[in-house]
């Protein structure tokens, strides 16, 4: 397999799982709080992902590093949550007591419990398909591209800040703006396309700025000039 399908066949599935959304709107009656909040899981998976790759990339070296990447991106993400559901009003319906883990655990387990309980129809679905999507990515690019081999633990680690810095505010900031309207299905669309637009450009970005650093580390050097 060619190098360009290995960079293309992650994109199509990433391009893919961002059309189930649109899917959504269009016959599933989802609404802003629906597409908001399947972005968020999006950046739990973009976590995970991102704790294997540091692993990968950097071994045992990693391990610190990851520690503090689980509690720092994790209370993050805790917080985020908690903003996103209030934001939009997704989950509404009273849920079971607080699980009693420790933070931010235990924000995970009853932002999962109040997720699933406001679900919308095949919103499971698209989850699976961005973490295939991204798992696609990991093992095709990282891996199957040996990108592992030109990454550092401290530079994966800030990949996922980058990602939500860029996208996620311009996602909440429509967000917030189409439900201030009524969430009107052609400011949904829009929506949702701008977050396809987006992650096209990130994933070039990202997977040409790694090429390129390889190529930069395996150009050979210049044979010295020999005297007559």
């Amino acid at each position: 397999m060619s190098e360009r399908s290995f960079l293309d066949l992650p994109l199509l599935g990433l391009v893919l799982a961002n059309l189930l959304p649109l899917f959504g709107v269009l016959y599933l009656g989802w609404d802003v709080g629906s597409l908001v909040v399947l972005y968020w899981v999006e950046n739990v998976i973009v976590g995970g992902f991102t704790v294997l790759r540091m692993l990968v990339a950097g071994r045992l070296r990693a391990l610190f590093p990851v520690l503090f990447f689980c509690l720092h991106y994790g209370i993050f993400c805790a917080i985020h949550g908690q903003f996103v559901l209030q934001l939009t009003g997704f989950a509404q319906t009273p849920v079971a007591p607080p699980s009693g883990l420790p933070f931010p655990l235990g924000g995970f387990a009853d932002l999962a419990r109040q997720i699933l309980q406001a679900a919308p129809p095949d919103f499971l679905r698209a989850c699976l398909a961005l973490l295939v999507s991204h798992g696609a990515s990991f093992l095709l690019l990282f891996i199957g591209r040996q990108e592992y081999r030109h990454a550092s633990a401290n530079q994966l680690m800030a990949a996922p800040y980058k990602r939500v810095a860029l996208l996620h505010i311009a996602v909440i900031a429509g967000g917030f703006l189409v439900q201030r309207m009524g969430s009107p299905l052609g400011l949904l669309v829009a929506l949702v396309t701008l977050k396809i637009v987006m992650d096209i450009l990130l994933h070039r970005r990202s997977h040409a700025a790694a090429a390129r650093h390889a190529a930069s580390r395996e150009e050979p050097q210049a044979a010295p000039d020999r005297p007559a």
